[in-house]
């Protein structure tokens, strides 16, 4: 029996206003954008293969061969491939996470311009529509927010229910505040709770997560810029070894210095995801 093919997740999706939405948890690259992508890793992983594993095969008197030319095309070739097909989902994800990043600050500041509406006296349906036309002035319409405050807005003059376009707002953020905000909504707002300190109590939580956050970011960041540099300082000094010192530098090619190459950039790869993951701290 034939196995099914694995649908894929759609990017965007149209709300009951007919207005495109989108899955923050989702992106799909362009074409452009990534070949771009795939050339960038390709040619950064190639420079990296060529300089560890380049001049392979020479005969005796140190004179390249036809096996080293060909070995010096496909080794970084494979390598610039391999990094390519990597760097691509790699980058995915930080432009996913950053997405998330900046739709969280918005919303913090959705909530504190809710706060505000709902203090000077007006309903809840009333508030969110006020608050479109006050977010204006702080953010572009092409902003993230505002293209949700205005899926509920249009939303709210069709008669949706409030709680139903923030449940899926909230689903589609893939932001756990965001979506537990909007459950509590949906709770308490027919039940007649205090949704103006629900909303205040939410916003309060988010404030100061993303305080703690930038405290840690900002300890942190001198070890990132360690990291970072400890990353490029062996590429570094083995290729200004083997340009200063070809001599001193045959010994990389030689069986000895390719095997304790080839451990040491595992070794070397395997610290480097081990830092990533230690100051990738989530709050």
């Amino acid at each position: 029996m034939a196995k099914k093919k694995k649908e894929k997740v759609p990017q965007y999706s149209t709300s009951v206003t007919n207005i495109q939405t989108l899955n923050y948890s989702v992106y799909y690259m362009k074409w452009l954008e990534k070949i771009l992508t795939f050339i960038f890793a390709f040619i950064i992983c190639a420079v990296v293969g060529y300089i560890f594993y380049g001049g392979i095969g020479k005969n005796e008197f140190g004179l390249k061969t036809a096996i080293t030319y060909v070995l010096d095309i496909l080794i970084p070739g494979a390598a610039g491939i391999i990094g390519g097909l990597l760097f691509i989902p790699m980058r995915t994800k930080q432009i996913i996470k950053k997405r998330k990043k900046d739709l969280q600050s918005q919303f913090r500041d959705m909530l504190d311009a809710l706060t505000t509406s709902l203090g000077s006296g007006k309903n809840v349906m009333d508030s969110f529509i006020a608050i479109n036309s006050d977010l204006r002035i702080q953010y572009a319409d092409d902003a993230y927010i505002m293209r949700e405050l205005e899926v509920i807005t249009s939303g709210l003059h069709n008669n949706n229910r409030i709680e139903d376009l923030l449940t899926d707002f909230g689903e589609r953020s893939g932001i756990d505040d965001i979506n537990s905000f909007a459950s509590v909504f949906r709770v308490s707002y027919r039940k007649g709770g205090n949704i103006k300190e629900i909303i205040h109590n939410t916003h309060q939580i988010l404030t100061d997560k993303m305080e703690i956050w930038e405290s840690i970011e900002t300890t942190v960041a001198s070890n990132k810029m360690e990291q970072s540099i400890m990353v490029c300082v062996p590429i570094l000094l083995v290729g200004a070894i083997k340009v200063m010192s070809p001599e001193f530098g045959e010994g990389f090619v030689s069986g000895a210095g390719l095997l304790s190459t080839t451990f040491a950039i595992g070794l070397f790869v395997l610290a480097g995801y081990a830092g990533k993951k230690i100051l990738d701290i989530k709050v």
